[in-house]
């Protein structure tokens, strides 16, 4: 069978909060395929604070913005010679995107500029499609550099970021021009077939993500433990809810419970939530870890009771999978994708978002009740097992891509 050979183009790779982009695309290479990836930004961290696989893969990586101005040239001069009218093509439309609004089209310009760079880049590969994650900017080049060079496009779009501003994110435009659009979970699809005509559903194809089952195995179980230990992952912004939990966290303490929440990440609004912790006189119970590698979460996650997400929105966080994977025991919100994840009860609880006293009572049941803590962990990781384990899905994935390439590949030779 002929390899198959595709760009993936992200807004930022490699990133914390997209490690599962990393592990799908080195699995997919594992399967045969030839991948190379184009980034928008650079890494979020130095290279001193990346893991050995991710300097690795940021080595192997093309950087639009670091190419600069004499790459930008470059690839516009060169686009400009030996494909005139496309280049007027891809211009015009990424002029178009904005229509009156001259905010919108002087980002149309600079998406274009991007663009064109994004298909020099994959000229010089001589790959013609284009695989992209997330359907919002990086997406909006993406859709210009197809208006502009002979390639095919296909996403996954993760929701529900991409929801907010539907007519600034161009999905309408996006499920158009998409040979496929992998969604991870049924909520994602069915905002994607509000967005488009019947014709189009069968573009929206599921496909889970996953979690490597081999890294994350079940950590010891603790009976009694003395402060109880709570886990956050995600990046410290308002829609992951973190203020809701130590509100929660605030409430148990002046009940006399004994425990300690530890935050991973970081963001705009950690000043503002030390200062509450500071206020709410809970520095001893809850600890700012930052950022922290993959390498090195394993550590948290051992010494982890419960892990804890009061998220107002979400797509499906892998960091829950994660700690299902280890028999942590999860408290998360009912929203977008999670309850096809968690069924509350079995293999989690999920509580309404925003809902301090529900979220404050499901933490305490499971601190009370370590026969139900050890219950929820083990059916949380068999869930992940037959659902979201990685090798499997990313085997799905790569069904996908081989059948809709080679049938595109056929469209072509005709």
């Amino acid at each position: 069978m002929k390899k198959i050979r595709l760009g993936y183009l992200v807004s930022q790779y490699p990133a914390i909060s997209h490690t599962f982009i990393l592990h799908e695309i080195r699995r997919l290479r594992h399967l045969g395929f030839e991948i190379s990836v184009a980034s928008i930004n650079p890494p979020d961290r130095c290279a001193e604070q990346l893991t050995r696989i991710e300097r690795e893969e940021a080595a192997n990586t093309y950087y639009v913005k670091p190419d600069g101005f004499k790459g930008a040239i470059k690839a516009h001069l060169y686009t400009l010679m030996t494909q005139p009218l496309g280049y007027l093509r891809g211009l015009f439309f990424a002029l178009r995107l904005g229509q009156f609004d001259l905010k919108k089209i002087l980002y149309g310009f600079f998406y274009f500029a991007e663009a064109v760079m994004i298909g020099h880049w994959m000229r010089r590969l001589q790959f013609s499609h284009l695989h992209i994650h997330l359907g919002m900017a990086a997406a909006t080049v993406g859709l210009i550099a197809e208006h502009t060079f002979p390639i095919t496009l296909s996403f996954t779009i993760h929701g529900p970021d991409e929801f907010y501003d539907v007519p600034s994110n161009y999905l309408s435009q996006k499920i158009i021009k998409a040979a496929f659009i992998c969604c991870p979970t049924h909520f994602v699809r069915s905002q994607l077939m509000m967005l488009s005509p019947s014709t189009a559903w069968n573009k929206l194809l599921n496909s889970r993500l996953g979690v490597n089952t081999a890294m994350f195995t079940p950590r010891p179980f603790r009976q009694n433990p003395k402060p109880f230990e709570l886990l956050c992952v995600g990046r410290l912004v308002p829609v992951k809810g973190q203020f809701v939990l130590v509100e929660a966290v605030k409430r148990l303490v002046s009940a006399g419970r004994q425990l300690r929440l530890r935050l991973i990440g970081d963001g705009p609004i950690r000043q503002d939530l030390e200062a509450m912790v500071t206020e709410q006189e809970l520095r001893e119970q809850v600890i700012f870890e930052g950022s922290v590698n993959q390498e090195h979460i394993l550590d948290l996650y051992n010494q982890t009771d419960v892990f804890v997400l009061a998220s107002f929105a979400e797509g499906l966080p892998v960091s829950l999978m994660e700690a299902m994977m280890m028999e942590i025991p999860c408290i998360s919100t009912h929203i977008t994708g999670i309850p096809e994840m968690i069924r509350t009860g079995k293999d989690g609880i999920l509580v309404a978002p925003s809902d301090t006293t529900a979220l404050t009572d499901a933490i305490a049941l499971l601190m009370d009740n370590p026969d139900l803590r050890r219950k929820i962990g083990e059916a949380g990781r068999q869930r992940v097992l037959e659902r979201y384990e990685l090798e499997k899905n990313t085997e799905w994935l790569a069904d996908i891509f081989r059948r809709r390439l080679s049938h595109e590949a056929d469209i072509k030779s005709k």
